[in-house]
C-alpha cells in the first residue's frame, strides 16, 4: 500500500466517525476509553517486559527504552513523520554497518538498548480520539516507560508536536524540571501557529508555558521571524542562530547542562542539518548543521540525560537509497550511547 493510500484510509476512518449522527456521546466514550486502554496495556506490558530483562542481566545505571510516536496531523506542511519509526528502526539494524557507536557502546546488549515498540496513534485518532487525549496517551506512555527502572525514553518521531507532551511526561515523573538541548532550523516557539494550540510549530511555548524547562538552549536556527524571537525573550530562550554559528560553536561544543535540575531532555529535529546530509525532511532549509556539528555538540555535552527525541524525519521525501533514514538512525544509535551506562 502506498504512503497516500494509508493516509487516505485513515482520514476515511476519522471521518466517519466525526460524521455519525445520532449516537450518544456516553456510547462513543466508553469506546474511546476503553482503545485508550489497550494502548496503555500494550506500551506498560512490553516496558515491563524490557525493564524485566535488563534487571534479570545485572541491570543497568540507564537503559535507552525506544519508544515510537507515528503522528504527523499536527505538521504544518507535509504529514509524512507519521511514517518515520519503522523506517529509523530498520535502518538502526541496518546490515550496512555494525552494532557499536562511536562512543563504543554495543546496541546488541539489552542493557543499552530496549525497544518498547509504538503508540498506536493511527488507531486512537480513527476512534475519534481528539489531540487534547491524544496528547495525554503519549504522556502516559511515557511514565510508563520510566516507570521499568532503568529505563529512559528515546521517543520516535513524528513530528515536533510530541516534544510537548514527552517532556512534559519526563518533568512529571521525575519531579520537576529538565534543562532542553533543542537543535532544529526552526524555534517551535509560536503561541498557537495557525490557530492549532498543538502545532509541532508550537511545542515548544506549550513546555516552557508549563514549566517544564528551566533552561531551553535552541541550536542550529534558520528560519525565526518576529514572533519566533519575541517568543524566545518572554520564555528566556538562549537562541542561537546558524548565522553565528561560527562565533558559537566553541561554546555549543563545550555545553554543560541539568545542574541543579533533573536532568537533561535533548531533541532533535532532523532538519537541524543542512539537507545536503538530510534530505528527507518536510521542511527543507538550507544552510544548516553537519552531521558532524551535530556529533560533537552531542558527544561533548557534560549532562545526565534522562531522554530524548528525533523528530521529523519524513520518509516520503527521502532518497531512494534511505539516506536520510541511516542519519536519523545514527542520531538515534549516538543518544542512546549518551543515555545508556
Amino acid at each position: 500500500m502506498s504512503f497516500l493510500a494509508a493516509m487516505n484510509i485513515g482520514r476515511r476512518g476519522i471521518h466517519s466517525l466525526q460524521t455519525i449522527k445520532n449516537v450518544p456521546k456516553k456510547f462513543l466514550e466508553e469506546g474511546q476509553n476503553r482503545v485508550i486502554e489497550a494502548s496503555l496495556t500494550l506500551v506498560r506490558e512490553q516496558a515491563k517486559l524490557k525493564g524485566e530483562l535488563v534487571r534479570a542481566l545485572g541491570g543497568a545505571k540507564a537503559t535507552s527504552a525506544l519508544l515510537g510516536v507515528p503522528l504527523g496531523h499536527n505538521s504544518s506542511y507535509l504529514q509524512g513523520p507519521a511514517f518515520a519509526p519503522p523506517f529509523i528502526r530498520e535502518a538502526i539494524w541496518s546490515g550496512s554497518t555494525n552494532s557499536t557507536t562511536e562512543e563504543g557502546k554495543i546496541l546488541d546488549d539489552p542493557r543499552v538498548l530496549a525497544d518498547v515498540g509504538d503508540i498506536p496513534i493511527q488507531e486512537l485518532r480513527d476512534c475519534g480520539i481528539d489531540d487534547e487525549r491524544l496528547m495525554k496517551v503519549v504522556s502516559d506512555s511515557v511514565k510508563l516507560v520510566m516507570e521499568e527502572d532503568p529505563l529512559r525514553p528515546v521517543v520516535l518521531g513524528g513530528d515536533h508536536s510530541i516534544s510537548y507532551p514527552v517532556v512534559k511526561a519526563v518533568s512529571e515523573k521525575l519531579g520537576g524540571p529538565v534543562d532542553v538541548l533543542h537543535l532544529d532550523a526552526h524555534p517551535d516557539i509560536y503561541d498557537k501557529f495557525e490557530g492549532n494550540y498543538y502545532s509541532h510549530a508550537s511545542s515548544f511555548a506549550r513546555i516552557m508555558e508549563g514549566g517544564y524547562a528551566r533552561r531551553l538552549l535552541q541550536v542550529g536556527l534558520r528560519s525565526i521571524n518576529l514572533e519566533g524571537r519575541e517568543q524566545g525573550k518572554r520564555f528566556g530562550v538562549e537562541q542561537y542562530e546558524m548565522r553565528t554559528f561560527s562565533k558559537d560553536r566553541h561554546f555549543l561544543e563545550n555545553l554543560k547542562l541539568g545542574e541543579g535540575v533533573k536532568g537533561v531532555y535533548i531533541s532533535i529535529d532532523v532538519d537541524c542539518l543542512d539537507p545536503a546530509f538530510a534530505p528527507g525532511v518536510s521542511h527543507i532549509e538550507p544552510g544548516g548543521l553537519s552531521f558532524r556539528d551535530v556529533l560533537n555538540i552531542l558527544h561533548n555535552l557534560q549532562a545526565d540525560v534522562v531522554g530524548a527525541d528525533v523528530v521529523e524525519f519524513n520518509p516520503q521525501r527521502d532518497t531512494v537509497d534511505g539516506m536520510t533514514a541511516m542519519v536519523a538512525a545514527k542520531l538515534v544509535r549516538e543518544l542512546t550511547a549518551k543515555i545508556s551506562k
